[in-house]
């Protein structure tokens, strides 16, 4: 029996309470989604998503995105995924949606792993965990962009789409968001080269067609914004004014899909409802 008066005693005690044990390996087959950080990854519970049917005015990328997640759940071949584009019409939405109804479909089949934009350097070694596990993968990263002197995390997520001596795991795809599709942002010094001035542009622009399927994502017309708005209202029973609908997209300086989810949700809260 450890004496607790021994003062070595004592301080074994006092370290291991300051380095606590290393947390377990992560069941990748528990739960539907997971949040993967430099200390691993972290099981979520459940997706939050708003069904297909309500994301409007973005018909033609919703239906490719859902095609290529129910592939990538069944098995079958599926293309690594750029969505960019305008702020707020459903970018991120799309795939948490996509990947929601791709698993009521097929339950357990697939999990969504969101992995930070601060952890690409790590995004190997997911990987190659998740290729270990007889289960499909989306691993999604949300609005992605690199500064001008970031050449470390372009060139690590390139690496990846390309492939090098180590085959990519079948049951392992991409998808990200960006509101540009060069994902970098461009400027007027990158046709200074007075060599080949498209050099550097080429060379940004080669990250995004490393994707399969790459769709932009655009404002909104007046149309489409009310069209959003109505579902919304037709979903949740709530009355509305295409006029102040209008007005209301006029102060935030925007048409989007977003727009017209904040304003449901104020006539949510005048009518005393939760949405």
């Amino acid at each position: 029996m450890t004496d607790p008066h021994d003062p070595l005693s004592r301080i074994a005690d006092a370290l291991e309470r300051l380095a606590p044990a290393a947390p377990g390996a992560t069941d990748w087959r528990s739960a539907p989604a997971y949040l993967w950080t430099d200390s691993g990854g972290r099981p979520l519970a459940r997706i939050e998503a708003p069904r297909l049917d309500l994301l409007k005015g973005i018909e033609r990328q919703k239906e490719q995105v859902r095609e290529s997640i129910a592939r990538l759940a069944a098995g079958h071949a599926a293309h690594d995924m750029l969505l960019w584009g305008a702020r707020g019409m459903g970018k991120s939405a799309l795939i948490r949606a996509a990947v929601l109804g791709a698993q009521e479909a097929a339950p357990g089949r697939l999990a969504l792993v969101q992995a930070g934009t601060d952890s690409l350097e790590t995004l190997p070694r997911l990987i190659a965990e998740l290729g270990a596990v007889d289960r499909n993968f989306l691993v999604y990263i949300d609005d992605l962009g690199f500064a001008d002197s970031d050449a470390e995390g372009p060139r690590h997520l390139r690496s990846w789409l390309q492939g090098g001596l180590e085959a990519r795991p079948g049951n392992v795809r991409l998808a990200v968001t960006s509101n540009r599709r060069a994902i970098l942002p461009r400027q007027m010094s990158e046709q200074d080269d007075p060599i080949n001035p498209r050099d550097v542009v080429d060379d940004r622009l080669a990250l995004a067609d490393r994707f399969g399927l790459a769709l932009g994502f655009h404002a909104c017309s007046q149309d489409e914004y009310l069209e959003i708005v109505r579902g919304y209202a037709g979903e949740y029973g709530l009355g509305y004014d295409e006029v102040e609908a209008l007005e209301w997209a006029r102060r935030r300086g925007s048409r989007s899909g977003r727009v017209a989810w904040h304003y449901a949700v104020e006539l949510a809260g005048r009518a005393g409802k939760r949405i």
